[in-house]
């Protein structure tokens, strides 16, 4: 019998682990915190987005960094897999918009206590606030980890410590430090699905206002990263919101990179031109801000009207062709810049960690370490919004399980 230790008590620790049991190997968890799941507990704002239920294309679509590297771990274990178990465990789910998937009890606590108790029916052993300080090796094989408690044995580690987004959670970044010390190279650590700084001002100004069926585009040195339509979100700092957290996984940088939000993305210009005519001729005595009061949130008028150096009180009727054009160009493309990323702290998932070419895809298993095995966040995959991220940790989790 094989002794196991799995560093790492979320999402992927704890499939990890019990697919480690299961198979008949000697398993023991160990957690930093005291109780196991805490950053699964926060996810989906409590309701736990544990998958995404559209299949394996719509997965390797929204998988943004490294998605070949998951071929094996998606085919070991996919969505279906973990919606199966937790059903066998009487957690039933359920599908929302957008293929999410959702314990139906809207209770991510549901979901922790169902994989506690598989993790226990396996076999597997759990210690609670019990961090890893070292990894031990000899001859290039794994022997056993240093904690704060002393030496324990295994033939096989899986490293499954997460990445540094919610440090609160346990995320500090202390798998890239035990990887590194064995000569893993470890990709710089940096947030996405991240809510970004603007440096205009003007969106404080709007702080709350959410805006729902708008397209969202971002250009990195004028290229063309990210186009999507969604909703959105207006803060003290920036901007936030689903359509904001899946372009900032496309930003190699955070600094200077253009914004346009088409707040009218059913509408071409000049069809937009023409609903402006018809505003106008219903309202030609009323000010401008009020013959379009049904254009726009109300707040948000007064903004886009100065941002296309319009007067908000002048008569509609003494609008101008090329005021209307502009206005017109303002509405398709409301401009906006980032000035940066709000703290790794407040991120979705990390970009970055272990380099996966140092890891062999169709095991988890360390190509530089013999019985070093890495699963979920602390690896450098990352993936959209959604219900994606979670898979990866169940899939590699599952995986490094079965293979350890």
């Amino acid at each position: 019998m094989k002794r196991v230790v799995v560093v790492g008590g979320g999402p992927a620790g704890l499939i990890a682990a019990a697919n480690s049991a299961k198979r008949g190997q000697q398993t023991l968890l160990l957690e930093q915190n005291e109780k196991l799941g805490k950053k699964l507990y926060i996810t989906g704002k409590g309701r736990c987005n544990l998958t995404n239920a559209g299949g394996r294309d719509a997965f390797f679509a929204h998988v943004v960094k490294n998605p070949r590297f998951l071929y094996s771990a998606w085919n070991a274990f996919d969505a279906q897999a973990i919606m199966n178990l937790l059903e066998e465990q009487n957690v039933p789910v359920k599908v929302e918009r957008g293929d999410r998937v959702y314990p139906q009890s809207d209770k991510s606590s549901d979901v922790i206590r169902a994989l506690t108790n598989y993790l226990n029916k396996c076999g597997a052993s759990v210690q609670l606030n019990m961090g890893v300080k070292k990894i031990d090796i000899r001859g290039g094989r794994v022997c056993g980890v240093q904690t704060g408690e002393g030496f324990i044995p295994a033939e096989a580690v899986i490293l499954c410590t997460g990445g540094k987004s919610y440090p609160s959670t346990g995320a500090t970044g202390v798998g890239y430090r035990l990887a590194r010390e064995l000569g893993h190279d470890v990709l710089p650590a940096s947030p996405s699905l991240i809510p970004l700084e603007t440096i205009e001002a003007w969106p404080a100004t709007l702080s709350g206002l959410a805006l729902k069926n708008v397209t969202l585009r971002a250009y990195e040195n004028e290229k063309k990263i990210f186009d999507g339509l969604g909703e959105m979100l207006f803060a003290h700092f920036g901007v936030t919101g689903p359509l904001v957290l899946c372009a900032s996984a496309y930003m190699q940088q955070f600094e200077n990179v253009r914004m346009e939000i088409d707040l009218k993305p059913g509408l071409t210009e000049q069809m937009l031109d023409a609903r402006l005519l018809r505003d106008i001729e219903a309202g030609r005595r009323l000010s401008i801000k009020n013959a379009f009061s049904g254009l726009l949130p109300r707040a948000l008028l007064p903004v886009v009207l100065e941002l296309a150096e319009i007067d908000a009180s002048s008569l509609a009727c003494e609008l101008t062709k090329v005021q209307r054009r502009k206005l017109c160009q303002t509405l398709k493309a409301l401009p906006l810049t980032v000035r940066n990323s709000r703290p790794i702290d407040e991120a979705v998932v990390t970009r970055g960690g272990i380099n996966v070419k140092e890891v062999n895809p169709k095991t988890m298993e360390s190509k530089i370490v013999s019985g070093l095995f890495f699963a979920g966040e602390v690896l450098d995959v990352d993936a959209l919004t959604g219900g994606y991220n979670l898979q990866i940790a169940w899939s590699t989790g599952a995986l490094a399980g079965l293979s350890c």
